[in-house]
């Protein structure tokens, strides 16, 4: 990435977030959480049964990511992006429950681009197919729940400069429109 990145810390920075543009690029530090279609669903279900985010999930960013087991040091062997599409599903009940962003690659659905206008949240894309760079930028790693999900598992992982794009920002815009 070049100069002219927008370096933000999750989740204190978070309201940075809310004032890019679609296309503009961001490097990301600090703490996000990874979580996909597994863990989305019992992420939904327990939302509807307890009124909130379980793990103290309001304010954070979810990356739609399967990292992959340890190896040579690091937390991760890799973890790439996972087609965000495929968490559309959830994605605006959890917008309106309190993640403030989430990360994966692809196009989002005009239900989410809605919920992202009207919750403030934004949908920052990352490149596919550089899991093992993206594992370079992955400090720390905890699983915080669903264990028996394997790579679907929800884990909390601490980033440095972890680079992406806003696909859609806080006004609902594309970069893919």
């Amino acid at each position: 990435m070049t100069d002219d990145a927008v370096k933000v810390t999750l989740p204190d920075d978070a309201s940075v977030l809310a004032g890019l543009s679609a296309g503009d690029k961001v490097l990301i530090s600090g703490t996000i959480y990874t979580m996909r279609d597994a863990g989305h669903m019992r992420c939904l279900e327990y939302l509807r049964e307890e009124g909130h985010l379980p793990f103290g999930l309001e304010g954070q960013t979810l990356f739609y990511a399967g990292p992959t087991p340890a190896r040579a040091g690091r937390p991760f062997g890799a973890i790439g992006p996972t087609t965000a599409s495929r968490m559309d599903f959830a994605s605006p009940e959890l917008y309106r429950a309190g993640i403030v962003a989430t990360i994966g690659k692809g196009k989002r659905s005009q239900e989410v681009k809605d919920a992202c206008r009207q919750c403030g949240a934004v949908y920052l894309a990352c490149v596919g197919g550089i899991a093992a760079l993206l594992a370079e930028c992955v400090i720390s790693s905890e699983c915080i729940a669903w264990e028996d999900l394997g790579t679907e598992a929800l884990h909390k992982i601490e980033v440095r400069d972890l680079p992406a794009f806003v696909e859609v920002d806080a006004k609902g815009m594309s970069l893919y429109a």
